[in-house]
């Protein structure tokens, strides 16, 4: 992989983190906790609310893990380990990176 390569993903990578950011900061009133008062609002309507906050925060915790892999992604770049498989230390293919920076595996260790 050269340079070119990885400044191209690091682009893309900085890009995720920013998109993900901005998500988090527009969805953060969908997981404050339901009121469950039922003269305000009824009963079905109180399951919809808390079934959304789940998802909500559902949401939320596999952005966050996202963010960390991208944050791992950028630091491996950082120190020169970008691109290199964790188990087997080959060399990550470049499409594989294209289509997923966070990779950490080649396709072989993968499957």
């Amino acid at each position: 992989m050269n340079n070119s390569d990885i400044e191209m993903l690091k682009f893309r990578l900085l890009d995720m983190k920013a998109e993900l950011e901005e998500l988090d900061s527009i969805s953060r009133g969908s997981t404050d906790t339901v009121i469950l008062d039922q003269s305000s609002v009824g009963r079905l309507s109180r399951m919809d609310a808390m079934q959304g906050q789940q998802m909500a925060l559902e949401t939320e915790r596999r952005r966050k893990q996202t963010l960390l892999q991208i944050k791992a992604a950028l630091a491996r770049i950082d120190n020169g380990d970008f691109g290199y498989c964790a188990s087997c230390e080959e060399e990550i293919a470049v499409g594989r990176l294209t289509i997923n920076p966070v990779a950490t595996r080649c396709v072989k260790c993968s499957e």
